[in-house]
């Protein structure tokens, strides 16, 4: 053991001092899971990003800081205040989906009743996002039919509002005699008809406290029904098992490389000099590369735990597929290691390889947003077989029967390689 700890710390050293290998190793991994994390919607939660739009409150007055407040507590949108004319170039620009105007006297047509205009909001729209622009003017529409609701379910508020727009009627030259008259008759009988509402909730109040219901609609009878998360809780939880990968790649091609400057060099031959098996020297070589990925996984994991929100839902099982991933890339990194004689053959054969495997294992395409048929074939790549174990330990909830399918192809794939390639590896250039 202690040789093959001698071996580990040699590879360990050499890899830190070169530069280029470290950061395409560690760095290099990392951008790449948050640049697609980030692109593909990263660090929102689920369900939780709204549609951004610009409102421009031009009306200034309670009622209308009342619906602004109302649009940013909605969940369907995420609102900036500003002016028009900002507003109008955020749309123009693409960074805004739309905007609300607010003009003046909108907060006054909301105050009436059953006879004027309607409250007026003025939207500008992206016309290339159609179905966005749906969705505001339902929202829109709902949001302003809600204070009806609101006072048919208060008696007392709507009596108050009831008085408020017969007084307005007896100044309001701007209906006709007929029809102002049909409008005081229904807001008469509206009035008598919630004078008996308050005294049957009274009298129901007296009767058993807390029995006055007011106007309702509807009534429900509601349970909590826990919500069951299914799926990754944000996209940096698809990136980074894919960073990893990265990093694992990036490792086993760069002790793979390391063998063959090491045999090119003669370095081989002088460690087989040594009082030391040769099946002790390429197992201190594996063993770094194993020691390698392992902290070069944990570290990207950690830093997408406390940055990114990328915890897993079974540590411990996550632990072994990390393992049972960097175990099979091992095996991979001694076949790679006899497939040419020189640095720049092994190097150029090396990346084809794995750039195939990840290209067909979902190392840059996730593997959900392939064709079905690709999906198929991916099976042959141990790329799908390490971020579908990586996977299964962040968010696919995977249980231990489901764990040991993809974390038992790893371990024969790194056995397998691992075998062959100690047997045919050719320790001098000839």
């Amino acid at each position: 053991m202690r040789d093959i700890a001698v071996m580990v710390g040699k590879d360990l050293r050499l890899l830190l001092r070169d530069r280029m290998a470290t950061f395409f190793t560690l760095f290099f991994p990392l951008a790449m899971a948050i640049f697609f994390g980030t692109m593909f919607g990263g660090g929102e939660e689920r369900g939780s990003r709204g549609i951004r739009i610009a409102v421009v409150d031009e009306d200034r007055t309670p009622e209308s800081r009342a619906f602004v407040s109302r649009l940013r507590q909605a969940p369907e949108f995420a609102v900036d205040s500003t002016s028009r004319a900002a507003a109008h170039e955020a749309v123009r620009l693409g960074n805004r989906t739309a905007f609300v105007v607010l003009p003046p006297g909108f907060g006054a047509t909301r105050q009436r009743l059953f006879y004027g205009a309607p409250p007026e909001v003025e939207l500008g729209l992206d016309p290339s996002r159609k179905a966005e622009s749906g969705l505001i003017q339902g929202v829109l529409t709902k949001m302003l039919s809600e204070r009806m609701q609101d006072l048919f379910a208060h008696p007392d508020a709507l009596r108050r509002q009831n008085q408020q727009t017969l007084e307005a009627l007896d100044t309001t030259r701007a209906l006709p005699q007929v029809e102002r008259g049909s409008i005081t008759r229904f807001l008469g009988e509206l009035d008598r008809f919630l004078v008996s509402r308050q005294q049957a909730d009274s009298a129901a109040d007296k009767a058993a406290p807390g029995g006055g219901t007011g106007w309702q609609p509807v009534a429900f009878r509601t349970s909590d029904v826990a919500h069951l998360q299914r799926g990754p809780r944000n996209a940096y939880q698809i990136s980074f098992p894919q960073g990893v990968i990265w990093a694992i790649i990036s490792s086993a091609n760069s002790f793979a490389l390391s063998l063959v400057l090491e045999r090119t060099r003669g370095t081989l031959v002088r460690l087989r000099a040594a009082p030391m098996a040769r099946g002790r020297i390429l197992l201190g070589k594996a063993v770094g590369c194993l020691l390698t990925i392992l902290a070069m996984s944990t570290v990207l994991l950690l830093i997408g735990a406390l940055v990114f929100h990328v915890r897993p839902s079974s540590p411990p099982l996550l632990a072994v597929a990390v393992i049972s991933a960097a175990i099979g890339f091992v095996g991979i990194m001694m076949l790679i290691s006899v497939m040419g004689r020189s640095q720049r053959g092994v190097s150029g054969l090396g990346w084809a390889a794995m750039m195939m495997m990840s290209m067909t294992g979902g190392g840059m395409v996730p593997l959900f947003a392939m064709p079905a048929w690709m999906q198929s074939a991916s099976v042959v790549s141990p790329v799908r077989w390490a971020i579908i174990a990586i996977e299964g330990g962040i968010w696919r909830d995977f249980t231990v029967a489901q764990m040991a399918v993809p974390c038992g192809v790893l371990l024969a794939i790194g056995i397998i390689g691992y075998t062959v390639g100690i047997r045919v590896f050719r320790w001098t250039e000839t």
